[in-house]
C-alpha cells in the first residue's frame, strides 16, 4: 500500500483551495478523526482527549452518525468539532459529481458544520467548485501528517513515529475512529497525545 505519511509541497499547491495546515503561530496541532462515530473508537478516543484537556476534529460518516447519534452527540457536548466526511465514504475520483454532491448533502442533515474532508482525500477540482456553489462556506479539510492507522500491515508503533517524527504547530494530523484502525489506534493516540505535551503543543479543535 503506498501513501505519503508527510503531504508534499506540490500536491498543496495543486489543491492550494484546500486547507493542508494552519498557522503554526500559538503552537497549536490539530488530531482529526475520521470514519465515526464508532460505538467502541469514539469513546475512547474522547476519553484519552478529556485526560489531556485537548480537543479534537471528528470528520463523520451520516451513516454512521445515524446510527450512533448518542455518541454523535457526546463529541459536541464535549467541545469539539465536527466535519462532514459524506453520508456512504465515497470516493470522489470513483464517483460521478452529482452522486458525489448529494451523498454530502445528505449528510448534512446529521452534521452541522462548514468542514468537509472528502474520504481518502480524493475529490477532482470540478467537484470542488460545485461543492463550494451548493454549499457557500464550505472548508474543504486534508492534512499534512498521516498516522496510518488505518494500514494493517503496520503496527501502533509505526503510527506513533508516523506522526511525532512529522507533527510541528499548524500540523492536521489523521486518524480514524473504526473498526479497521481500531488495534492501531488504541496503542497509538495516547503516545501521541503524551508526546505533544511534552512539547508543550496545545491540541486545538480546527475553527468552524
Amino acid at each position: 500500500m503506498f501513501y505519503l505519511t508527510k503531504t508534499p509541497g506540490i500536491l498543496k499547491a495543486l489543491y492550494k483551495s484546500c486547507i493542508w495546515n494552519l498557522s503554526p503561530a500559538g503552537n497549536k496541532v490539530y488530531l482529526t478523526f475520521d470514519d465515526g462515530p464508532h460505538p467502541e473508537a469514539t469513546p475512547f478516543v474522547l476519553e484519552q482527549l478529556a485526560k489531556y484537556d485537548a480537543k479534537g476534529t471528528f470528520f463523520c460518516i451520516g451513516k454512521n452518525v445515524v446510527e450512533n447519534p448518542a455518541i454523535y452527540q457526546q463529541i459536541l457536548e464535549a467541545g469539539h468539532t465536527t466535519g462532514n466526511h459524506t453520508f456512504n465514504h465515497l470516493n470522489g475520483w470513483k464517483t460521478n459529481t452529482a452522486t458525489y454532491i448529494e451523498n454530502i448533502l445528505e449528510a448534512r442533515k446529521y452534521i452541522t458544520s462548514p468542514l468537509f474532508r472528502p474520504p481518502y482525500g480524493r475529490i477532482t477540482p470540478f467537484q470542488i467548485r460545485q461543492l463550494k456553489q451548493k454549499v457557500p462556506g464550505v472548508k474543504i479539510i486534508m492534512w499534512d501528517v498521516l498516522s496510518a492507522d488505518f494500514d494493517t500491515e503496520i503496527d501502533g508503533e509505526a503510527c506513533v513515529q508516523n506522526v511525532v517524527f512529522k507533527i510541528q504547530p499548524g500540523s492536521i494530523v489523521v486518524f480514524h475512529d473504526s473498526t479497521k484502525a481500531w488495534d492501531r489506534l488504541s496503542y497509538s493516540l495516547p503516545r501521541v497525545l503524551e508526546y505533544c505535551r511534552k512539547q508543550k503543543y496545545e491540541i486545538a479543535a480546527l475553527p468552524v
